[in-house]
């Protein structure tokens, strides 16, 4: 017996409660058009005219009136609050890739949590797709063409170590860690290669390089393992 609440072959949409808006989620459904909430972002999918296949959280952010709108089968409260909304509509979903929107650019505290929960469960392949920006967990091995020029930002959630090729400023032999060195502000001068020895590193791109991290991430074999 599966303990998802939503399983699908193709890429899925996951939205919350945080800045987002109808342009974003049309970007992400080209990719991805299946669509899933997190609590109170259930307001925006039904905005945009879409119905969502799931409502997953604590249900404290869902308002009577979007809730009057959603099939009761489709609403899944998970009561505990020892996790965040995100982490909660995570764990519960499997897909190739997820795509995030309504998780960063409101409240900071947020933010971190729901990065948190990236490392958590390294696993799952997603990525949160803010106003101006694209974070991910980085997987293990990881070859993405981007233009020169291209701000490549890393930073680590845990002390780790990794390898790069086509970075101007190459990271072989440096040791990363929250409370010491960070990469960010790193620039690519062609196509990047990333290796990492173990899950931690959040890499973080431009938006405009939506399109080729998502065809990079559904097309790199090899994951981390479930925690």
């Amino acid at each position: 017996m599966t303990d998802k609440i939503v399983e699908s072959e193709a890429p899925l949409t996951l939205v919350g409660g945080g800045w987002a808006d109808r342009a974003l989620l049309a970007d992400l459904r080209r990719h991805a058009p299946g669509i899933v909430a997190a609590d109170g972002g259930a307001g925006l999918v039904l905005a945009s005219g879409e119905m969502p296949l799931a409502v997953i959280g604590d249900m404290d952010s869902l308002d009577d009136a979007a809730r009057a709108r959603i099939d009761p089968a489709r609403l899944h409260r998970i009561a505990e609050q020892e996790s965040t909304d995100f982490d909660k509509a995570l764990r519960s979903v499997a897909a190739p890739l997820i795509l995030g929107a309504g998780f960063m650019g409101a409240r900071r505290d947020h933010e971190l949590a729901n990065f948190n929960a990236l490392v958590r469960h390294p696993h799952r392949r997603c990525v949160l797709v803010g106003m101006d920006e694209l974070v991910t967990l980085a997987p293990p091995d990881l070859t993405i063409d981007l233009h020169p020029g291209t701000r490549v930002s890393l930073f680590p959630m845990r002390a780790l170590h990794g390898w790069s090729e086509g970075l101007h400023w190459p990271i072989d032999g440096l040791d990363f860690a929250p409370d010491a060195r960070v990469g960010t502000s790193n620039v690519a001068t062609g196509p990047v290669r990333l290796r990492f020895a173990a899950p931690g590193m959040l890499l973080i791109l431009p938006r405009d390089a939506l399109d080729p991290l998502v065809r990079t991430l559904l097309a790199t074999p090899g994951a981390w393992p479930a925690p």
